[in-house]
């Protein structure tokens, strides 16, 4: 128990140092990797943000992990994510298994209870999506989509017969 708020100062030295050298070294990978390993989160990029802080965690405070494994561990990590969203842009299969699709949640003023229910979205949600969009009144928005980010996206009115940029979304009324 003598060790239990500190042990050595080598041990401090060694946690500053590893700290920020592995802190440059992540940094200097991400923004090598390109702006999509830090664009807006889906579950996959969630899943890699949890593994590098945890890799971080792991080669700042783990003694028994030396800095290079960590700088390894990081540029495998953001590679692998490199990878998988460079052929989600080229295979419709590989971005349909890593996103989910955009939900239809509101539709000409109409609430779609499945959705909402499936995505498990209440309406305290919608009613915030909907200040956050300048709206008051539900039933004066045309459409509001679940992105796959999880971020809800309001649409005041439709302009056109058929809006290309709600086609993805999976109930979208035809």
């Amino acid at each position: 128990m003598e060790k239990f708020f500190f042990d050595n100062w080598e041990s401090i030295f060694r946690t500053f140092t590893i700290t920020i050298l592995a802190y440059i070294a992540m940094v200097l990978l991400l923004r090598s990797s390109g702006k999509r390993t830090l664009s807006k989160m889906n579950a996959f990029d969630f899943i890699v943000t949890v593994a590098l802080g945890s890799a971080l965690a792991s080669v700042s405070l783990n003694k028994n992990v030396a800095l290079a494994d960590g700088v390894l561990a990081f540029f495998l990590l953001i590679f692998l994510q490199y990878v998988i969203t460079w052929l989600s842009v080229r295979y419709k299969s590989v971005k349909h298994f890593i996103t989910s699709k955009p939900t239809l949640l509101l539709y000409k003023g109409e609430l779609i209870d499945e959705a909402l229910k499936k995505e498990r979205v209440t309406i305290e949600e919608i009613n915030s999506a909907a200040r956050n969009g300048g709206q008051e009144d539900l039933s004066k928005i045309d459409v509001m989509i679940l992105e796959s980010t999880g971020e809800i996206t309001v649409i005041p009115t439709i302009k056109s017969d058929s809006p290309n940029a709600l086609k993805d979304a999976g109930n979208y009324p035809r």
